[in-house]
């Protein structure tokens, strides 16, 4: 079904023509000022330039076309040239009903659905998950979704860094703990091990140890750059280690991110993508895109367009190793064998953004992907503590993202506990559903590519702008609709009752936020904007509440308008579940 602000805009369109004006001037808006209309149209301003008339005459004019209307419950043209638009109450009910026996809630899927690879993990295998990574995951996570909601397919890929020095680094310190272990035997011939030599613990103290040596120690360093190499050219007792790290690290991995409940279609990494760079830099140089400087390989980006030196691309290294970029542009040579995207997705922290300026643009001038190819870039920005600098463990190190979810659970228990409403077992289970929602909304409700304070306290509080409170409204519709189903005396086909025209103000607000639903989420997809769906729920919830503490849902005696009530906070309930599946996290039954 359309979205209210283009049913309003086609009778617009009608009236600005019937006047002899372009409707292209005419556009439905949300009202800036609530307290006099709740939608408007400002297009006889603009009309009024190439019409040389008063924008009040113009206003005027489709005002009078629009009278009697049965969308409209009032439309005013005001001084200079605004039109003021209330809607009429049946026509919103109406539109409730529709929103109702819609699965998609209202919302018209995407006509013609794209591929999109939205690129969202990053992880490095053999070290583990730490807030660090939580943007990326939960941002990345609520886009997928999102687009797949708007009617696309999205493919996530959590693109782990399994390639490079710090494999070396790995099995270089390996064979020092252990040099009996058959794969530093060079004259070893039988099969190696199935079982991997560490546990995913002991690898967590390998690699951080193994790299501080490497800081000091130039000889153990060279040997870790030799075992890179002798991995990377293939040699078997080496590539048998790796895949002992990465079936440890993924497992791993797959469980801390199941717990935030971020999922991947591909777990894939920069090995996946090595095979593809000798021909993509092959290409390259026969295109005339790369050329030596200073024994590097580059590749100009810039373009006269540019209002800053932007430095070549760096697609290999004078010794011959690769880069990122690199390894980027590969793998978008490996997507566009595998899927041919209409569109890409990268999440990453915002001081990349020169990089993937740089990849883009090399992959649009080789061809790698069409030239008008949809490549996106969405840089965040760091989540930080109470003084202002990027969240620190007590001890001052970069805390575990297993540590920082089971702090906030714990927190969320405790204050459940504090009521005594559930028993312990309950409390447990309520609290992890409760915490990951504070978690997830009090990062995804700012901009992604501001800084954050985060601030336990605030996030998991049950009042305000948190997703305790949005969780909290969620139930509190539950208990209702629970109360109502369970009296027998109400037992009357009120899957069949419809939503009647508002009784209040409170009522008419929350169908007005109600049939915003569409408009927020194709606004908040053409931002990659999730703050936006935020901003929504909790607006809708606030409106709810305030219909709840005004109206008698449980003691209406109209039996008929007791149903419409129970109707519309099922629509808000369905509406505000389906919001938070998008943000990536539930409801509890209870709280």
């Amino acid at each position: 079904m359309k979205k209210i602000l283009e049913l309003i805009t086609d009778e617009l369109k009608t009236a600005f023509a019937a006047g002899g004006y372009d409707a292209a001037y005419a556009k439905a808006v949300l009202s800036n000022r609530p307290d006099l209309c709740e939608y408007q149209c400002n297009g006889a301003m603009a009309a009024a330039k190439a019409y040389h008339k008063k924008p009040i005459e113009i206003a005027q004019a489709a005002v009078a076309e629009l009278e009697g209307k049965p969308m409209f419950e009032e439309v005013k043209a005001v001084m200079p040239g605004f039109i003021n638009i209330k809607i009429a109450k049946e026509f919103l009910a109406e539109y409730m009903n529709q929103m109702q026996e819609d699965a998609c809630l209202g919302y018209e899927k995407a006509e013609t659905p794209k591929t999109i690879i939205v690129d969202y993990g990053g992880a490095n295998v053999a070290k583990p998950l730490h807030i660090g990574h939580l943007r990326s995951a939960i941002i990345g996570e609520t886009v997928k979704r999102l687009a797949r909601f708007v009617g696309h397919k999205a493919i996530g890929d959590v693109h782990l860094g399994d390639w490079g020095l710090q494999m070396g680094l790995i099995i270089t310190e390996l064979q020092e703990r252990q040099p009996e272990l058959p794969y530093f035997d060079p004259n070893f011939e039988g099969e190696y091990p199935k079982e991997a030599p560490f546990t995913i613990g002991e690898l967590e103290e390998i690699y951080p140890a193994a790299s501080a040596k490497s800081k000091v120690d130039e000889t153990f360093r060279e040997r870790a750059q030799e075992a890179t190499l002798k991995l990377q050219s293939g040699y078997a007792p080496y590539r048998a280690i790796w895949k002992h790290i990465m079936h440890v690290s993924l497992a791993d991995l797959k469980k801390n991110y199941s717990n935030l409940h971020v999922e991947f279609d591909l777990w894939k990494g920069e090995s996946d993508a090595q095979p593809y760079i000798p021909d993509m830099i092959q290409d390259l140089v026969d295109k005339g895109l790369a050329y030596e400087s200073e024994g590097a390989l580059v590749v100009d980006i810039a373009e006269p367009s540019d209002t800053k030196e932007l430095p070549p691309c760096i697609v290999r290294k004078s010794d011959g190793a690769a880069l990122y970029a690199t390894s980027d542009l590969a793998t978008i040579v490996e997507r566009e064998k595998d899927f041919a995207p209409d569109m890409y997705i990268y999440l990453a922290d915002k001081r990349q953004d020169l990089h993937f300026t740089q990849v883009f643009r090399v992959a649009k001038k080789a061809g790698i992907v069409k030239p008008d190819a949809d490549m996106r870039f969405l840089g965040f920005g760091t989540m930080n503590g109470k003084d202002g600098k990027p969240f620190k463990t007590r001890e001052g190190g970069v805390m575990r993202l297993e540590t920082l979810t089971r702090d906030i659970t714990d927190a969320v228990y405790n204050r459940i506990m504090e009521n005594r409403t559930i028993d312990e077992d309950e409390a447990r289970q309520t609290a992890e559903i409760v915490g990951l929602s504070a978690l997830k909304y009090g990062d995804l409700s700012n901009q992604a590519a501001k800084d954050y304070i985060f601030d336990m306290e605030r996030f998991i509080s049950f009042e305000g702008n948190t997703g305790p409170y949005i969780l909290y409204t969620i139930v509190r519709i539950k208990s209702i609709l629970a109360k109502y189903h369970s009296q027998k005396e109400q037992q009357t086909a009120v899957e069949d009752a419809k939503i009647l025209p508002a009784a209040g103000d409170s009522e008419k607000a929350l169908m007005l936020s109600l049939a915003n639903f569409s408009e927020m989420i194709d606004n908040s997809f053409a931002e990659l904007a999730p703050h936006k769906i935020c901003q929504y729920i909790y607006e809708l919830s606030n409106v709810t509440n305030k219909f709840y503490h005004e109206t008698k849902i449980i003691g209406e005696e109209d039996k008929a308008r007791q149903a419409s009530y129970i109707q519309l906070i099922s629509l808000t309930k369905n509406v505000l579940l389906q919001c938070i599946d998008i943000l990536g996290f539930e409801a509890p039954e209870r709280m």
